[in-house]
């Protein structure tokens, strides 16, 4: 039989995403608990009513809010179909076939599969004991075939993170024409005063790209919202390889509607903090090594575990990711979503 696609991916894994199982609690796909933002819904609703008209391919209006958001010009924003998108469109503006790009792993399970599709090669550089990035082992991977490498602060799925200094001494060794994408999908859930907001702390920088989402902390994970910011020439760059119109009309007016509710979100975000660090202590008291996160999940390093805790968390109702044989990936929920986990967490562990 004729081959129609390329025969390497037939060892690339495609991309899982969290199951929804009817009747139970999802707590693995790093979703928001607590519904749209006040005034999204309408939002939505009246754009809805223009749909046959094709968006605003430049995304004119959203890209100058974003910018005097955070204080850059709005030519440096590049919206897309989530930071996943952006993060494929950047390989694709820096990589041809054979060129290599890093990232920690384990960490955002997308990274693989968006190198291999322009076939790209995946230099994987493994996690510190203490689930990080190894940061000295990443610069140590770079060859002159390097173009890209991401590096996800706070990291998914571990929930790990880097501080300032860390940061600071691995850029300034990074060579000038090494892209590095600082993945901060996770920022607003970040409260350790030591981790720097990439735009703020490295925006200037000429090999530096931030890439966020709104998917998480601002609820609009099923309109499929992301930015990046970038210095001028990168954003220009990496507008022409951007799909026309990807970012659709009725994402551009909920992530309008979204930005007017920053209180909200801080609000939503504080309550997610505080349960993090309840649910952290909690599973801490059941004899498990659970990593201090930053982000809106916690990571329970369970090895050969994995698999049999997350089918009894299954068992009692409650859907979580399993990354086997590594650990498992919690979503934090609202405080009855939490307490059904750390109850399913206790059967789990008492029944291993």
């Amino acid at each position: 039989m004729t081959r129609l696609t390329r025969a390497d991916l037939d060892a690339l894994p495609a991309y899982v995403p969290g199951r929804t199982v009817a009747g139970a609690v999802k707590l693995a796909s790093n979703e928001v608990p607590y519904g749209p933002l006040p005034g999204v819904v309408e939002a939505v609703t009246e754009s809805a009513r223009t749909s046959h008209r094709y968006p605003d391919m430049g995304v004119a209006a959203l890209r100058d809010r974003i910018g005097g958001w955070l204080g850059v010009d709005p030519d440096r924003v590049v919206t897309g179909c989530g930071s996943v998108a952006l993060a494929e469109i950047l390989v694709k503006a820096t990589c041809l076939p054979g060129d290599e790009v890093i990232y920690s792993w384990r960490s955002f399970e997308a990274y693989p599969i968006i190198a291999a599709g322009v076939g790209a090669t995946s230099v994987r550089v493994p996690n510190t004991a203490e689930h990080g990035h190894d940061l000295a082992a990443i610069s140590a991977a770079v060859t002159d075939r390097t173009r890209l490498i991401f590096i996800c602060n706070p990291n998914n799925p571990t929930g790990t993170f880097l501080r300032k200094d860390e940061l600071d001494r691995f850029l300034a060794g990074v060579p000038s024409d090494v892209l590095v994408v600082l993945d901060e999908a996770y920022r607003e859930f970040v409260t350790d005063p030591g981790v720097p907001d990439g735009v703020d702390v490295y925006g200037d920088r000429a090999n530096v790209v931030v890439l966020r989402t709104m998917s998480k902390a601002w609820g609009l994970a099923g309109l499929r919202m992301g930015y990046l910011v970038a210095q001028p020439g990168i954003a220009s760059a990496i507008r022409k390889v951007v799909t026309p119109f990807s970012t659709n009309l009725v994402a551009q007016a909920a992530a309008l509607a979204a930005l007017d509710a920053e209180d909200e979100v801080r609000r939503r975000c504080a309550l997610i903090v505080a349960e993090r660090d309840r649910v952290t202590e909690a599973l801490r008291k059941l004899a498990l090594d659970v990593p201090d996160s930053q982000a809106n999940f916690v990571w329970l390093p369970l090895g050969d575990r994995t698999a049999a805790f997350a089918a009894t968390c299954e068992k009692h109702g409650v859907i979580v990711r399993a990354f086997h044989p590594e650990g498992v990936r919690v979503t934090i929920g609202t405080p009855e979503e939490n307490d059904l986990f750390l109850a399913a967490a206790e059967a789990a562990l008492g029944s291993s």
